[in-house]
């Protein structure tokens, strides 16, 4: 059977192979309405860096500070951040994202070796999440100065103390567009809210938390796979009546975040099979990357490598010069 190609929302094209295959196009990187110096940034990591094409692969170690130092006992040399930064360059990946701790004490021998996104705020897991939110622990300054290509920030959507993270948000969003420094958006569905309508891991959390961070500002957007569950029916509705797979519910996972490029996040390690599995459906369903950190850097460093080549074999599938 020939390929088929419709339109998908707001111009992506839809194409559908033998029956068996659908691939949603990534939006054109000309028309997302980027200032010069978000465009020029954006390109390196976008077609210089990494698996190029206009796909992302970035390695992401702020874990340290979300989860402890207890992330690192399954692979003890991780715990030292040259290892990352050693993966990052041997693995050619598109950036490496991490605090401005980290990046001050070992960026500057990198620097124009790998990108570097700047996280921009953060917290620790010890209290409890029920209404989280993440004060900021750089600026965008900061960002500029240590030769930053992007910032990221934390927004947990849906908890009671969202009214606090919107705003810290505009001012460092008023301040990303003001130095030409795209902001990447971890839109994390999180607090008591979230888990009395289906859980931060529903697509309507997920969806929501997309199209939160789109309508905010955001350039990139990382996201949770959503993942089906019986607490799906604590949902509201249309959502709680919905019979979707897993990759159509990912896809409208995409359309929500309109012309805003979605990164995948990664969470907890698992199996090959699974994560290049997870990897393709997302591509597929028109997600411009991963942000993989412990599904990577909890492996030795000769495991980390030979998979890593397995996705810049798989991300080459879906490269294509800037359009």
């Amino acid at each position: 059977m020939p390929s088929s190609q419709g339109r998908a929302p707001d111009g992506a094209r839809l194409v559908t192979g033998s029956g068996t295959h659908e691939r949603t196009l990534r939006f054109p990187f000309s028309r997302l309405s980027l200032s010069p110096g978000k465009r020029a940034r954006l390109k390196r990591m976008l077609y210089t860096y990494g698996p190029g094409g206009g796909t992302m692969l970035v390695l992401p170690i702020d874990q340290g500070l979300e989860h402890g130092p207890a992330d690192f006992f399954s692979n003890p040399a991780a715990e030292d951040p040259e290892y990352q930064f050693q993966l990052a360059t041997e693995g050619k990946f598109s950036a490496i994202a991490l605090h401005i701790g980290l990046a001050q004490r070992h960026f500057a021998e990198y620097a124009g070796d790998i990108p570097l996104i700047l996280k921009l705020n953060g917290k620790t897991n010890i209290p409890p999440d029920s209404d989280p939110f993440s004060p900021l622990t750089g600026t965008v300054e900061d960002a500029v100065r240590i030769g930053a290509d992007a910032v990221g920030y934390t927004l947990y959507v849906g908890s009671s103390a969202q009214d606090r993270d919107f705003l810290q948000f505009h001012q460092l969003r008023a301040d990303a567009d003001r130095f030409g420094m795209p902001v990447i958006v971890w839109a994390y569905p999180r607090g008591d809210a979230v888990a009395a309508k289906g859980g931060k891991e529903s697509l309507y959390a997920i969806d929501y938390a997309a199209r939160t961070a789109l309508e905010l500002g955001a350039d990139i957007i990382k996201v949770n796979f959503p993942v089906r569950s019986e607490k799906d029916k604590a949902s509201p509705a249309p959502y709680n009546t919905l019979n979707v797979s897993a990759e159509d519910a990912f896809r409208k996972v995409v359309r929500s975040a309109g012309r805003a490029m979605v990164l995948v996040s990664g969470g907890e390690k698992i199996s090959d099979a699974e994560l290049l599995h997870k990897v393709r459906d997302s591509m597929d369903a028109g997600a411009t990357g991963i942000i993989f950190g412990r599904n990577l850097w909890q492996r030795p460093k000769a495991d980390a490598l030979a998979i890593t080549r397995e996705l810049h074999a798989i991300f080459r599938e879906y490269a294509h010069p800037v359009r």
